[in-house]
């Protein structure tokens, strides 16, 4: 049987990326969408930004060792513009990011983030300047992202924090894995698949 995972909190150093309507092409390139399945995706996200043609790491947030092991991302307006693809928040969460904290995200980029348990939460302006500023201060910081007082804190700084509703349900009740969700319930699916004629042949 599946564990349904109840995600309320995540606290960890953050990590800044500046710059607004980041797509998802820059987050993961197109060219990786070929791979068969997400498990090499945190080796990708940002990858033509961090490296160049010849491997060779270029001057960017997730190859500073400052930020090594951050697990919050800190970003500006409208990220995760651009098409469609799941591959860009896997790309984020496997990487090592387990929230992050913008001014606004792309409608689909943060509904894909919550389909797979990485909870993308909106701050005022003023709030991710003074932010990304405490982290580039100090690296080291520790933040706090609860999603059941949807508050962001740190030190005696206490933010708020918006997200759907419907999201911070299916975060904090683990409605958002819904393959746990009908592993957790398998007797009931049977049950239901038996009175399914498509299911019995139409024999029932």
């Amino acid at each position: 049987m599946a564990d349904i995972v109840e995600i309320t909190k995540i606290s960890g150093t953050a990590v800044p990326i500046h710059g607004n309507d980041i797509d998802t092409d820059r987050i993961i390139p197109a060219r990786y969408l070929k791979e068969p399945t997400f498990a090499r995706m945190g080796d990708y996200p940002f990858f033509d930004e961090r490296f160049d043609s010849a491997g060779k790491k270029k001057d960017h947030p997730f190859n500073d060792p400052e930020y090594k092991g951050a697990s919050i991302l800190f970003v500006n307006k409208n990220f995760g513009c651009g098409s469609s693809r799941e591959h860009a928040p896997q790309a984020l969460y496997r990487f090592g990011i387990k929230a992050i904290v913008g001014e606004s995200f792309a409608a689909i980029f943060a509904g894909n983030c919550t389909m797979m348990g990485l909870p993308a939460v909106v701050v005022a302006a003023k709030d991710i300047e003074q932010l990304m500023k405490s982290v580039e201060d100090d690296p080291q910081t520790e933040y706090s992202v609860d999603l059941e007082d949807k508050t962001l804190s740190y030190g005696n700084q206490r933010i708020a924090i918006d997200l759907p509703e419907t999201y911070r349900t299916a975060l904090t009740k683990g409605f958002w894995d819904s393959t746990a969700l009908l592993r957790s319930n398998l007797e009931q699916v049977k049950r239901t698949a038996a009175k399914l004629p498509y299911m019995t042949g139409f024999t029932s």
